[in-house]
């Protein structure tokens, strides 16, 4: 289970179920998708997923030496610096169904051009060369209801400081 500061490195079992399982169980846990989180989950990778054990740890971008900020790849080589690498793709699903611990966030807007207040970002590879394809998954409850949403960013998105995001370790 995951530490309840996230700097401890927690077990995360992924894969397991098929898509429609996967569906399911999102479903039978209350939690909600928006239009990119469907997207990526009609994408082939999620289709016969094994099953695999992953460390997970919890990081913001400014413990990755980025007190000012940023961009997406910025952070991705910092945290591979740091032994840090980026989760297969259908983590986030699982990640979800395993956190309903996570704080909600302290206010309700889904998005504004930056990372959600009280978000965790699943680092992961983007499975489009396309700035207007979901780039990968992040968490959030608001009101109490869990979110597994998707979302899009382009390179020059510079990630603020106190964005969260859940990295794997090897």
């Amino acid at each position: 289970m995951h530490s309840a500061d996230g700097s401890t490195p927690f077990l995360l079992r992924v894969g397991g179920l098929t898509r429609v399982g996967l569906l399911e169980a999102l479903r039978t846990a209350g939690v909600l998708l928006n239009a990119s989180a469907k997207s990526l989950l009609e994408h082939v990778v999620f289709d016969d997923v094994e099953i695999e054990d992953l460390q997970i740890v919890e990081r913001n971008v400014g413990e990755l030496g980025f007190p000012h900020g940023a961009t997406l790849s910025e952070l991705l080589n910092a945290a591979r610096e740091r032994g840090l690498h980026m989760c297969p793709t259908p983590t986030g699903p699982y990640l979800r169904l395993s956190m309903f611990d996570q704080e909600a966030a302290p206010d309700p807007i889904m998005s504004s051009g930056r990372a959600p207040s009280g978000s965790l970002t699943v680092a992961s590879a983007p499975l489009r060369n396309d700035d207007d394809y979901p780039k990968g998954f992040y968490l959030r409850v608001v009101d109490g209801v869990p979110w597994l949403r998707g979302y899009v960013c382009t390179d020059e998105h510079i990630w603020s400081a106190h964005d969260l995001l859940a990295f794997r370790l090897r």
